[in-house]
């Protein structure tokens, strides 16, 4: 193994550069190997000699620390649907061949793709066009299949929790209910994870259909009990029964629907029955800052084990984490998403102590 590559899809997620650092750090320290950095995901192959830069240990210090990516990210950057303009008009074109081509002029060994299921479903597509691929689970939402958790999970649900944390206080002191919108999209990890540490005393997460009905009445027993305040989470995926989830912008070709909105939606009905709420809406303060211990440890040995993976020639793999192991699995598996366990005893003991789904 004499070259490999690093690229980072899809959105940023704290623990990214951690990735990077150990890759780059066990390449050359263990296996005397060139790295190459491709900037803003697959678009890097696209762009000449710009979208690559040589990773140097010096390139990589201080790191560890640091959150976001910097390599860029391009959560857009699918090379079977880019977007170019031709003739004054925008035209999905595929550019997987060049990515194919990229790969090998550049002779590289290996290619270590950082990203969450879609990135990683492109990535498993690539090796079938003969990539040779390496993945490494990303994303905050902790929804990928085949791996117990993803690095920058814990790190959004810190901030999340310390969101709900702060939003007790101001709560407690105005007597109002106060809604707080998290991430999530399909997958309810955050919202369940921060509302549990936080003390929520409803969440809404998109694999338990709710009834606004049902959220009311919790916020007016807990008047009754003499608690005159209450803390809402819900996740941005939640949706009601019988209902869809709520987008704020359509989706096309390219972009995928937006959520947003459920909590406003969530306030305005509780406003509704003459109880005073507010909204928060914690948006993308849950992908940014310094990861947590957790996040940085984690991200450090997946980046470390993807480079061994790599050094095997075990391709179309995904380093993963399995009962507290770092292993390595098929990439395919990435390709099923995780979702929140209803049996699990997350949700068993959220329910034991009151807290309520809007389910019932």
């Amino acid at each position: 193994m004499k070259r490999i590559g690093i690229l980072t899809g899809g959105g940023d997620a704290p623990g990214l550069n951690a990735v990077i650092r150990a890759a780059v750090k066990t390449a050359i320290y263990e296996y005397d190997c060139e790295v190459l950095g491709i900037r803003d995901g697959y678009d890097g192959f696209i762009d000449g000699e710009k979208g690559i830069v040589p990773l140097t240990i010096e390139s990589v210090r201080g790191l560890l620390p640091r959150g976001g990516t910097i390599l860029g990210a391009a959560n857009r950057g699918n090379p079977y649907a880019r977007k170019v303009i031709r003739n004054g008009n925008e035209v999905m074109i595929d550019v997987s061949d060049e990515i194919i081509k990229g790969i090998k002029r550049l002779e590289m060994d290996a290619l270590l793709v950082l990203g969450g299921d879609g990135t990683l479903r492109i990535a498993h597509e690539l090796y079938q066009k003969g990539a040779p691929i390496i993945g490494v689970p990303k994303t905050i939402d902790n929804d990928i299949g085949g791996t117990e958790v993803t690095f920058g999970f814990d790190t959004a649900v810190s901030t999340a929790t310390e969101a709900i944390d702060r939003l007790h206080t101001t709560a407690e002191a105005h007597h109002r209910v106060m809604v707080l919108e998290l991430m999530g999209r399909d997958a309810g990890f955050i919202a369940l994870h921060a509302g549990v540490a936080g003390g929520a005393d409803v969440i809404l997460i998109p694999e338990i259909p709710f009834k606004y009905e049902a959220v009311v009445a919790e916020v007016r027993q807990r008047v009754e009990r003499g608690y005159l305040f209450s803390i809402i989470v819900v996740s941005e995926g939640a949706k009601p029964q019988g209902g869809g989830q709520i987008f704020s912008r359509g989706g096309n070709e390219i972009y995928i629907p937006r959520l947003g909105g459920i909590g406003h939606a969530v306030a305005e009905f509780i406003e509704q029955q003459e109880f005073e709420s507010r909204v928060t809406v914690l948006g993308h303060l849950q992908r940014g800052g310094s990861p947590t211990p957790f996040d940085r440890w984690l991200a450090t040995r997946f980046g470390s084990a993807a480079v061994r993976v790599a050094a095997q020639g075990k391709f179309d793999r995904m380093v993963a984490l399995r009962s507290g192991k770092v292993t390595d699995i098929p990439l395919e598996e990435a390709a099923f998403p995780k979702r929140v366990d209803l049996n699990d005893d997350s949700i068993l003991t959220a329910r034991n102590m009151g807290v309520s789904f809007g389910d019932e």
